[in-house]
C-alpha cells in the first residue's frame, strides 16, 4: 500500500509517496516550482487564495504519479501537513468569502493583546490562551470588525489545513489541535474556549466538527477525484500543522527532549513534564499546540521570516 502526503506551505505545495511495505519515500514533488504568490495589500497583511494551494495539490499529485509511475488504485491513504493559523471563511455553500489571512500576516495584534489583557493574563496562561495576533481567533476577530458583511456570511472558519481536506472529501471538519493553534481551545477544561469565542461574539456553530488527528476524516469524492486525478474512496487519516508535524518527525516526544527547525519560519520545540505556565517563551512567541498525553507539554516558540529572509 502508499500513502500519499501533502504539505501545505505558503511559498508550496509538496507532496510525498511513501511505500508503507519498505518505509522507502518514492518521490518528492512540489508546486509552484517558484513561490506561491503572498498578497500584501497594506503593512502587516499576507494574504493567499485558498484556491490557489489547492490547484498546486493538484498539479504537485500529477507530478508525482508522473515521477514515480505509481499506480493511483494503490494509494491506501492521504495525510495532510499544512501551514499554521490561517483563517480561511466559507459560506454555506462552501466557497471561500475573502483571501485567507495567513500565518504572517500582523494585522490583528491589537485584537489579540486587547483580549489576553481583559480575560486576564493569569487565566489565559493557565489554560494555555496566548496573545499574539497572528493566530486564528485575532484574525477572526478582525474580520468581525472591519468587514462585518462578510462576516456575517460566514458560515463555517478552517484553518488551511482544514480546507484542502474538505475540497478532498466535501466535509468541514476540524481538530483540537487546530483549534489549539487558533488559541480556540481550552485544555484545561477539554473543550472550545468559550471565554474567548465570548469575548471576541463568535457564535459557537461557526467552528466545524472537530475529528481526531489519526482517523478517518472522510474519502476522497465527487468533482475533487478529477481535479486531483485519484479514483474516489482514499480516506484522508491525518491532518496536522506543520510545527506539530515536524515535532513527530523529530522524535521529540520526551520531557527535556528540545529541537529547532528552519524554513519560512523557525521553530524551538521542547517537551516539558509540567505545564509552563508565565514561561517568557509561552507568553511572548510561544503557542502551546497540545499536551502530550498525561506525561508532559508540548511548547513551541517561533520565529517569524527565518529561512525566508533571503527572498525578502
Amino acid at each position: 500500500m502508499l500513502l500519499l502526503g501533502f504539505d501545505i506551505g505558503s511559498s508550496s505545495v509538496k507532496a510525498a509517496l511513501v511505500d508503507t511495505s519498505t518505509g522507502h519515500v518514492l518521490g518528492i514533488t512540489r508546486h509552484p516550482e517558484t513561490e506561491m504568490p503572498i498578497s500584501s495589500p497594506s503593512a502587516d497583511y499576507a494574504e493567499q487564495d485558498p484556491g490557489d494551494w489547492w490547484r498546486a495539490v493538484c498539479e504537485a499529485t500529477r507530478k508525482l504519479l508522473a515521477q514515480t509511475g505509481a499506480r493511483a488504485g494503490d494509494i491506501g491513504g492521504i495525510g495532510i501537513g499544512y501551514q499554521m493559523h490561517g483563517l480561511v471563511c466559507v459560506d454555506k455553500d462552501g466557497q471561500v468569502l475573502r483571501p485567507a489571512i495567513i500565518w504572517c500576516d500582523s494585522r490583528a495584534v491589537a485584537q489579540g493583546q486587547n483580549a489576553f489583557e481583559t480575560i486576564g493574563e493569569a487565566y489565559c496562561l493557565n489554560h494555555y490562551l496566548n496573545s499574539p495576533g497572528n493566530f486564528t481567533a485575532s484574525k477572526l476577530a478582525w474580520v468581525k470588525q472591519w468587514q462585518p458583511r462578510t462576516f456575517e456570511k460566514i458560515y463555517k472558519i478552517m484553518l488551511p489545513g482544514d480546507y484542502i481536506a474538505y475540497r478532498m472529501t466535501g466535509e468541514m471538519a476540524t481538530t483540537i489541535t487546530g483549534l489549539s493553534e487558533g488559541i480556540l481551545w481550552d485544555f484545561q477544561k477539554e473543550k472550545v474556549a468559550t471565554e474567548v469565542m465570548r469575548y471576541f461574539g463568535f457564535p459557537d456553530d461557526i467552528l466545524p466538527d472537530i475529528v481526531p488527528v489519526f482517523s478517518r476524516q472522510g474519502v476522497l469524492s465527487g468533482k475533487a477525484c478529477e481535479e486531483i486525478g485519484l479514483p474516489a474512496g482514499i480516506p484522508v487519516c491525518y491532518r496536522a500543522g506543520d510545527q506539530p508535524n515536524n515535532a513527530l518527525a523529530l522524535n521529540v516526544l520526551r520531557p527535556g527532549e528540545v529541537a529547532a527547525t528552519g524554513g519560512t519560519s523557525g521553530v524551538v520545540y521542547a517537551v516539558s513534564s509540567e505545564p509552563m505556565v508565565g514561561a517568557t517563551i509561552i507568553r511572548t512567541s510561544g503557542v502551546f499546540l497540545r499536551r502530550a498525553g498525561k506525561d508532559g507539554c508540548h511548547c513551541a516558540g517561533g520565529f517569524r521570516r527565518t529561512a525566508g529572509t533571503p527572498f525578502w
